[in-house]
């Protein structure tokens, strides 16, 4: 059996009703979230999330409202223990038994594991799930699993056996059956278009795990309730049988302060994106935090290199270098976002220090700008063949303090004569504008996933493509990172995947292609009355554990 347990070998806006629906909630005293007794069954959590929930599609529920959802009402084959990393059976009775080249992976299931409409999660509708999530289907607007590569087909060995099989080598698809991306659905959920796992179908997403979803109101609020006949935690759960909580009802609260004044006022137990100012607020008795890492590509800048403005390799260099990433941490954030040294966290597999590439230097970049042809006008503003230097940045609406961001990045790069920009609008904008050449030329994001593959996953011109190195008409800006990205994914062995990780690291540093900013962490205020609570690999929540105090 293929040695997979060791990280090493791996190398919902909030208006006044709901805040007075919410006043019944017990306010949280006493000191801190440290055990307070024996676990307590019983009780309703409020959680409050920044941004409503857009798909429980698996593989396309990423977006962290969206996985704090999936998390808890599906299973997943392997579990992923968050702080070491390593894999752990589940729904699966072992970990698999991976042939040679990792084109096979056969997994053993666990029996009498069922849905809550009651359907059985058997090794067909095992088979069902990967089928599509490996291979997509356009035609209902799903999308392929950006966690599994060279899916080829499922096979049903028996009814409590499925072995995949791939077309070329996929050594990331144990840990990738791990993540929310393949939370397993019943056979009838599995059926469903794009459109009919969004908003105002959430009752009808079917998973095994050990909460339902029982009622929606679109855009606020989501209502899930214990699964009382739940029986099947990962394996290294300390207890089995239902989760401790009656319920969890997710409401939306777009607004910073209002996140912060209800759960600090204790109407509400727990709330996720507590920007850095407002914690200091979580240091008073009866309250708490709880900083996640992500473990993997950190926040940062994307340049979309192939834009006129951006071609040069110095005008990158330039602004990597006019960059105070210091000042930015220093001004917006805390201890808790630790100044990025590489394009993955220091705790991500394969992570590589590239810091040198990053250093603050503004004569340096003043030099680079006069010899890429960016030359100062009378108003101070660059031009070169009578165009203006300027940079369209996204706002990052998921990612903590994004507009502040780009202020300061603004502020700083105008003292050299860049004009920058800030893409306005919301998240339907935002998603629309990502892959239009032209339109962005920095784009501002992160994304969380403990496996070498989320260098591919960021940067790669078959997954989200944040460089834009692959453009709609199928062209190819930089075949090579494509081509070490890919190799990531298909090298067999673990020390393979370690030094394709890293040459990758190495080329995105050198060629001034990204500008690493911090390490995002997912922080989280609580109440005392909360305890037990956990979250995934990537800082989703995960409240099979979680329970309330009196």
């Amino acid at each position: 059996m293929s040695s997979l347990t060791r990280r090493s070998a791996l190398a919902l806006g909030l208006g006044t009703p709901a805040l007075m629906a919410l006043a019944g909630c017990g306010s949280g005293t006493g000191g801190d979230n440290a055990a307070a007794g024996e676990p307590q069954q019983g009780g309703t959590l409020t959680y409050l999330e920044p941004q409503t929930w857009s798909t429980l599609y698996p593989p396309a529920a990423g977006f962290y409202p969206n996985g704090g959802v999936v998390n808890n009402i599906t299973d997943r084959l392997l579990y992923q223990d968050p702080e070491t990393l390593e894999l752990h059976p589940w729904i699966a009775t072992a970990l698999p038994e991976v042939n040679e080249d990792a084109t096979e992976y056969t997994f053993t299931l666990r029996e009498g594991v069922t849905y809550s409409d009651g359907t059985p999660l058997d090794a067909e509708n095992v088979v069902k799930n990967f089928d599509l999530y490996g291979a997509g289907d356009p035609d209902r607007a799903l999308t392929v699993s950006e966690a599994i590569n060279n899916y080829d087909r499922g096979e049903v060995v028996d009814p409590t056996t499925v072995r995949f099989h791939f077309s070329a080598p996929s050594p990331g698809f144990a840990q990738a059956v791990s993540t929310i991306n393949s939370g397993l659905l019943s056979n009838a959920t599995l059926d469903r278009t794009g459109e009919e796992f969004g908003p105002g179908n959430a009752a009808d997403i079917i998973g095994s795990g050990p909460f339902v979803i029982d009622a929606e109101e679109i855009g606020t609020r989501l209502t899930l309730t214990v699964r009382e006949d739940y029986a099947w935690p990962p394996a290294t759960a300390q207890r089995e049988g239902r989760a401790l909580l009656d319920g969890i009802d997710y409401v939306v609260a777009a607004e910073d302060s209002v996140r912060v004044g209800t759960v600090t006022s204790g109407q509400a137990h727990i709330a996720r994106q507590i920007e850095a100012p407002d914690e200091p607020q979580f240091a008073a008795d009866g309250l708490s935090l709880h900083a996640a890492s992500t473990n993997g590509v950190n926040n940062g800048l994307s340049f979309r290199f192939r834009d006129p403005a951006l071609d040069d390799l110095r005008t990158r260099q330039a602004l990597i270098a006019a960059i105070d990433r210091q000042a930015i941490v220093d001004t917006l954030f805390t201890d808790n976002y630790p100044l990025a040294t590489g394009a993955l966290a220091a705790t991500a597999l394969g992570y590589v220090d590239t810091s040198e590439h990053y250093v603050h230097d503004p004569e340096k970049a003043a030099s680079l700008l006069e010899e890429a042809g960016w030359s100062a006008g009378a108003d101070g503003t660059r031009t070169k063949d009578g165009k203006p230097l300027t940079l369209t940045f996204n706002e990052a609406l998921p990612q903590p303090r994004s507009r502040e961001v780009v202020t300061l990045i603004q502020e700083q790069l105008t003292e050299l004569g860049i004009d920058v920009q800030l893409l306005p609008g919301d998240q339907a904008a935002q998603d629309a504008a990502r892959g239009e050449p032209g339109t962005v030329q920095v784009y501002h994001s992160m994304v969380g996933r403990s496996d070498y593959d989320v260098l591919k996953s960021q940067y790669s011109s078959d997954n989200r493509n944040t460089l834009l190195n692959g453009y709609p008409d199928g062209s190819v800006g930089d075949p090579e990172l494509d081509e070490l990205l890919a190799r990531i994914a298909s090298v067999p062995e673990a020390e393979g995947r370690a030094e394709a990780s890293a040459a990758a690291q190495r080329h995105l540093a050198e060629q001034a292609l990204i500008l690493p900013l911090f390490e995002e962490p997912q922080v989280y205020g609580l109440t005392a009355a909360v305890q037990g609570f956990a979250t995934e690999s990537v800082g989703r929540p995960r409240f099979y554990d979680t329970w309330l105090t009196d």
